[in-house]
């Protein structure tokens, strides 16, 4: 279960250490004696209509100190002579490479700005642009007569470069690149691309000439391995996964190599993988592949701990892994994982309730399982947790095998054994029904037997799995539990699709745009009552971020009772809020925009626009949730994010729009608060306020708004 405050900070031992340096180089920052020169308070550069400012600010040393100049995001910028000069020469040459060959620095003061500061104000002339008026691309004509027409329009598509445009200097060096590599992709594994730009100042056009000279055309041949000595990985199985990618006769293509080096790697048993071509043999046209490998430890260990954080849930935590990557020869891996923890709900100050939670698991994978991409995964899971409405003892067994034919793609059918003993304590005092956990009535606790199926798949192409970029994620698992022959206490089918995509923008590409859609539904069979642990929740640093972690969710109210009349015997109290309990729900529809931006290289700001919604129904039933409908919920928030070694440090805030109604609570008599507001500013209950759904604001019983601090990106 993830936590959307919760980050393990010290999730490895291995990790401590370039923590340790940070904060090592920031306190020799902060000692280290300041520069001598003054202090630079502002710096503006006038007259820039066709150029960015900011990216002139970009490529010259002088800068301005930033609002945020202080430890451990930077310090004071300072004035230096000497790189001030150099600056002004940086700027009319930035110009040049941007096609304005006529620009120049007109005017540069330096002024006084206080004591020991100054401001820097620059006027610049930028004249006209020099455009492209001629492209002219030669030797292509060398191409074999029969691939001619079609390998040349593959090579020119898309040039960064077309007549008319303005010349840049880098897009000169990105078409020379763009048209090297793709005469290599149609296994050109020679070719060399260069050429010049003739630019004539008075007339402000530039002649292109792009010199190509492809060779001959290869072929794959044998594949050589280069390894430590006394191996523990023989050849033959190295030489097996290259061939997954490529085979001895086919074209030679940059893309065969880069996937043979990702199969080789995926093995998991080197430290460095690298997949080369060889000298190419031009009497038989053809490039050897050369595999250079080094085997790391066979044997791992990784210990760490962590905080988990939360408005709902506080607990603290130790992790740990044990790794063997050969276990009993042929490559199978076994690994035990652990985490051991005291949690606290709602937090340490003041708990309902308090006790350790743990998880352990023991995973065996036995690689070449019938054929070279597939892969048996077994695993056996025994864990003791808290949740804000019930507790459970657990236990987990999967066996199944996961087919990878291709270093991005994964198809993983499994079947699945879960049993549960479940209590629906919340507090010393206070318990949910049994029939709100899939008990049936009158249990105090009761076992709980998941018999499944599942099939899931994977096509994972991000750039980056903790910083992604550019790219796309999808994924699909498919759950059919309980019936004949799986038994079970539950029959049903669960459904879960997840979309993600990421696109960068700008120069250097410090514009992130990312998008998620998430959608499932659980349907149990004949309308039969699901069990909590197979349902639906929502909310937290990682999901819709208006509400904290599972609060997105049918709610279960704890009545308030006490002897009112004196006759011994409890009686419900409405003149004071009752507390809830996230229960879950069979449907789950989820979306979230974000707009990233790295202004530093160790800060980003983020902004985003989130929906959620946890039904009761599953989308398949009569009274099945409306999308936009009063239990579709929307937030808006902004980000910070701190990059590190390992991950970026994120905090996140945001508010709901008051669009919809209150939150679905199963409790008769439950009345609703007036007012959510934001951390208990603003929030208003009273006996006589709302009591339905419809009459409350959007999300109650929460409050509008909600922060989360974690390690990672939010997906």
């Amino acid at each position: 279960m993830k936590h959307p405050v919760a980050a393990d900070l010290l999730r490895y031992l291995r990790l401590a250490t370039p923590l340790a340096l940070l904060l090592t180089a920031a306190c020799a920052t902060t000692n280290a004696p300041p520069p001598s020169g003054p202090k630079v308070t502002d710096l503006e550069i006038r007259g820039t209509d066709q150029v960015r400012e900011g990216a002139i600010k970009d490529r010259i040393l002088t800068t301005a100190t930033p609002f945020w100049g202080f430890w451990p995001f930077g310090g004071p910028s300072y004035f230096d002579a000497n790189a001030w000069q150099a600056d002004l020469r940086r700027i009319e040459r930035y110009y040049q490479a941007q096609g304005f060959y006529q620009a120049k620095v007109t005017h540069a003061e330096v002024k006084p700005a206080g004591d020991d500061k100054v401001a820097i104000d620059i006027s610049v002339q930028e004249g006209e642009p020099t455009r492209i008026s001629e492209i002219q691309v030669t030797g292509l004509d060398t191409l074999p007569e029969d691939v001619r027409e079609e390998h040349r329009k593959y090579v020119l598509d898309g040039l960064p470069l077309r007549e008319g445009d303005i010349f840049k200097e880098e897009s000169w060096e990105e078409a020379k690149v763009r048209v090297q590599e793709r005469l290599r992709e149609l296994a050109y594994a020679e070719a060399e691309v260069d050429g010049e730009v003739r630019v004539d100042v008075d007339t402000r056009q530039a002649v292109v000439e792009l010199r190509t000279r492809p060779g001959i055309r290869y072929r794959f041949g044998n594949t050589f391995v280069a390894t430590d000595a006394n191996p523990q990985v023989p050849p033959r199985r190295i030489i097996e996964q290259v061939t997954g990618a490529l085979k001895k006769g086919d074209w030679y293509s940059e893309t065969a190599l880069a996937n043979a080096q990702a199969r080789v790697f995926r093995m998991g048993v080197f430290g460095a993988v690298k997949v080369n071509r060889g000298a190419p043999d031009r009497e038989s046209g053809t490039v050897p592949v050369v595999v250079d490998v080094r085997e790391a430890p066979f044997r791992s260990v990784r210990l760490g701990g962590g905080l988990g954080v939360d408005a709902a849930r506080q607990e603290v935590r130790a992790v740990g892994e044990w790794t063997h990557r050969n276990f009993g020869g042929g490559l199978r891996r076994f690994t035990v994982r652990g985490r051991l923890g005291y949690a606290f709900i709602p937090n340490v100050l003041n708990f309902n309730k308090d006790g350790p939670v743990f998880d352990v698991t023991a995973e065996y994978e036995q690689p070449r399982f019938l054929f070279r991409d597939l892969r048996a995964q077994n695993s056996l899971s025994v864990e003791k947790g808290l949740e804000q409405a019930y507790d459970f003892w657990g236990g987990r067994l999967q066996t199944g095998v996961i087919w990878q034919p291709h270093p991005d793609f994964s198809i993983f059918p499994s079947y699945n054994l879960q049993v549960y003993r479940l209590s629906g304590r919340v507090s010393a005092d206070s318990r949910v029904p049994p029939i709100v956990l899939g008990c049936g009535e009158g249990q105090a606790q009761c076992n709980v037997a998941l018999s499944f199926l599942e099939l899931a798949f994977t096509w994972d192409r991000r750039d980056d799995v903790i910083e992604p970029r550019d790219g796309y994620y999808i994924s699909l698992s498919v759950q059919k539990g309980g019936g004949t022959p799986l038994m079970g206490d539950f029959n049903y089918v669960r459904l879960l699709p997840d979309l993600r995509v990421y696109r960068s923008f700008g120069e250097d590409k410090r514009f992130i745009l990312a998008a998620k859609v998430r959608a499932g539904t659980l349907n149990p069979a004949g309308g039969s009552q699901s069990s909590i642990v197979t349902r639906f929740f929502s909310g937290g640093g990682t999901f819709m971020r208006g509400f904290n972690g599972q609060r997105l969710s049918p709610l279960a109210a704890l009545q308030r009772t006490a002897d009112v009349d004196g006759d011994g015997n409890p009686d419900v109290v409405q003149d004071a809020e009752w507390d809830t309990v996230p229960v879950g729900g069979n449907s789950l529809f989820e979306t979230s925009v974000e707009m990233r931006y790295q202004f530093t290289e160790s800060l980003m700001v983020a902004a985003f626009y989130d929906t959620g919604l946890v039904g009761i129904e599953d989308f398949s039933h009569a009274n099945r949730p409306k999308l936009f409908g009063p239990q579709h919920y929307h937030a808006v928030g902004m980000g910070l994010r701190y990059l590190t070694v390992v991950g970026p440090v994120r905090l996140d805030i945001a508010r709901r729009l008051n669009i919809g109604g209150g939150l679905p609570v199963s409790t008769p008599g439950y009345i609703y608060p007036e007012a959510g507001g934001c951390f208990g500013i603003g929030s208003r209950w009273r006996p006589t306020g709302p009591t339905t759904p419809s009459g409350a604001f959007a999300g109650a019983p929460d409050g509008l708004c909600a922060l989360h601090l974690s390690i990672g990106e939010a997906f």
